[in-house]
């Protein structure tokens, strides 16, 4: 008979088995699409540089990177979905920097050159973004959509702390955070956020603190988890290299995982466990195994360790 993980079952609600569910067994891909915006912390709005672990490329695969427009990254970006990987239908994904910083009207003109591409094929709309880059007007934006897509909105907390958040020349504190929640308490969107573990100053009993804060807020749909990894071009990755310091093992990350789930809402659905970087710009940890290969471990270790997302999670963490 095999394990639950060999019958596609795993030990927490993942996306892939969402999306299979929701759209009736299609398969559905991410198209990304690279609108050519930067951050506030970048263009001296709120600081120049960026965030210390952030080289966009790492995070942005070439067929966003190389083609300037936006129907070109979207037709591309579908051609290669459907031809590698046999997708019928796509969610575009507008990811890279901060994909709400300009004027709302500029938006409303990019989303919609994305969103008519490939109108008979196209479920969602996902947009990636900061907390203090949103606004009433920017979230009565994105729910116009929602009349015709599903709308995922994607804020990235990165860390509770606003000493890290200080560190890591985020520009944007744990409190602009908790401001835009509040602002979307009502909103029809689906909200996901991303968090970063393994920042060498906090602890594991910090890191798991994490769940806490994200349990607090009803409204939030999806989470991204992802360990720290550093990468050629960024800040971090200078300092790394003349001084390492400690990162995630793959073994020590799925136990940390272990501990990390189980307190994690029941409701709440895992797009993503871990984060990777192209091969040429990752730095460290070099795990040694694939994408692929690494999710097969994680999944296989948390199995192994019995998880079940939200068996220790406190349901009057809620306010």
């Amino acid at each position: 008979m095999g394990t639950q993980l060999d019958n596609g079952v795993k030990p927490y609600n993942h996306y892939g088995a969402y999306l299979k569910e929701k759209y009736a067994g299609q398969r559905v891909f991410k198209v990304i699409v690279d609108g050519n915006f930067t951050c506030p912390n970048r263009d001296g709005s709120k600081g120049y540089g960026g965030c210390t672990y952030c080289n966009v490329d790492s995070f942005t695969p070439d067929t966003a990177r190389k083609i300037p427009s936006i129907k070109e990254q979207v037709e591309n970006g579908i051609a290669r979905a459907r031809n590698s990987y046999g997708a019928e239908k796509f969610i575009i994904y507008f990811q890279p920097n901060t994909n709400t910083y300009a004027p709302t009207h500029l938006l409303k003109m990019m989303y919609d050159e994305a969103l008519s591409i490939c109108p008979e094929h196209t479920l969602g709309l996902s947009v990636g973004t900061r907390p203090d880059c949103l606004d009433f007007e920017k979230i009565a934006l994105l729910e116009s959509y929602t009349d015709r897509f599903d709308v995922d909105l994607e804020m990235g907390m990165e860390s509770i702390y606003n000493e890290t958040l200080e560190r890591i020349n985020r520009g944007c504190s744990h409190d602009e955070f908790n401001h835009a929640m509040k602002m979307l308490e009502n909103t029809n969107l689906d909200l996901c956020v991303h968090t970063i573990f393994g920042f060498p100053w906090e602890t594991e009993e910090m890191m798991l603190k994490y769940a806490e804060e994200i349990n607090k807020h009803p409204k939030i749909k999806f989470v991204k988890l992802h360990h720290l990894h550093i990468v050629e071009g960024s800040i971090m990755g200078v300092k790394y290299k003349r001084e390492p310091f400690e990162l995630f093992t793959i073994e020590g990350y799925t136990e940390f995982l272990a501990k990390f789930i189980p307190l994690l809402r029941p409701d709440i659905i895992i797009q993503r466990i871990f984060g990777i970087a192209d091969k040429e710009l990752l730095i460290a940890p070099n795990w040694g195994f694939p994408k692929s290969g690494i999710q097969t471990k994680i999944d296989k270790g948390l199995e192994e360790l019995g998880v079940k997302q939200g068996s220790a999670y406190v349901p009057e963490a809620i306010v």
